[in-house]
């Protein structure tokens, strides 16, 4: 009998030997944690460049000039003065006439008007039928889409001593007054109301769609009221856009100037001046670049603030 080979191993072949090392990544030290870095930084690139130039150099170029003389006629070359011109800000009574004004203005226009009007437009839009949604979205819309220059014509039309506000105080035989002059701040303040609330409405609108209505119907079953469940259910759930809805509209507020200058040009004697107007009249009505990007400068720090505190209040989880 001849002898019979023996069978070969069963099981399919890969051309390797059994006891070779398992397959595994191309030899090659690992990825360093800076270069994956760079590579997933790399698609924003662009962005950071764009704000790299045209946000933080004007701010440095800005924060530079505050520390100089620079001046529009007169010398020739500016001076480093180091804090004078801070200096002098503080001490100079216009100015703080000015933060005042713009404390009030903000305030009044921001964080009350916009925010609660805005508010409650949104709660009716919740409850109106489509046609009275339809008009009052127009309506508020209309007015913040305008620009900023035609709405302070408008309302200056409306709050004039001849304006339609006297008028129909006239025809009801209410007494009159010129509204520019006694009370300007007031003024600028409601027509800042009437032009910015849509967005607060907008963004009040998207929270409260956002509320589960089987939490409110299950409140509205407990016995709770409107304004309970108003306080108690939609308030936090909408917390976040509320805050959100804040810092936005401040720092919107903080930065109007078009709205004041067409309606009152900051006066008379100061009434209405905000910091933007008093920042605008030193630069370049006084032709004091350095004094008044100082100004500016400060005007940034207060915007810088109330972002920090906003922030603050939002990391905090309901």
């Amino acid at each position: 009998m001849t002898a019979e080979a023996p069978h070969a191993a069963t099981g399919p072949t890969t051309g390797k030997s059994p006891s070779g090392p398992p397959a595994s990544r191309p030899p090659g030290p690992p990825p360093a944690p800076l270069h994956r870095s760079l590579v997933r930084a790399l698609p924003v690139s662009p962005a950071v460049v764009l704000l790299l130039l045209f946000l933080a150099g004007p701010i440095a170029y800005c924060a530079f000039i505050a520390f100089t003389d620079l001046q529009l006629t007169g010398q020739a070359e500016e001076s480093f003065v180091g804090f004078d011109n801070f200096r002098t800000a503080f001490g100079d009574e216009a100015f703080l006439n000015a933060v005042w004004m713009t404390l009030v203005f903000t305030v009044i226009s921001a964080l009350i008007g916009q925010n609660t009007l805005g508010l409650a437009l949104a709660a009716l839009m919740q409850r109106a039928s489509k046609p009275v949604r339809t008009l009052v979205g127009g309506i508020v819309v209309t007015a913040w889409v305008l620009p900023e220059v035609v709405a302070g014509f408008l309302l200056y039309a409306f709050f004039r001593r001849e304006g339609t506000l006297n008028a129909i105080l006239d025809w009801l035989q209410l007494p009159t007054q010129n509204w520019l002059f006694t009370l300007p701040i007031l003024a600028v303040s409601f027509a800042n109301v009437w032009r910015g609330t849509a967005f607060s409405m907008l963004v009040y609108s998207a929270a409260l769609n956002d509320i589960p209505k089987e939490i409110t119907e299950a409140a509205q079953v407990d016995g709770a009221g409107g304004w309970r469940r108003m306080w108690h259910i939609t308030l936090p759930m909408i917390r976040r856009s509320i805050g959100t809805n804040l810092m936005l509209i401040t720092l919107q507020t903080l930065s109007v100037f078009g709205l004041i200058w067409v309606m009152t040009r900051g006066g008379p004697g100061g009434k209405s001046q905000t910091l933007p107007l008093f920042m605008y009249e030193e630069a370049f009505q006084k032709s004091m670049i350095g004094y008044g990007t100082a100004v500016a400068l400060l005007l940034l720090v207060v915007g810088s603030l109330f972002s920090v505190v906003y922030l603050r209040l939002l990391r905090t989880e309901v």
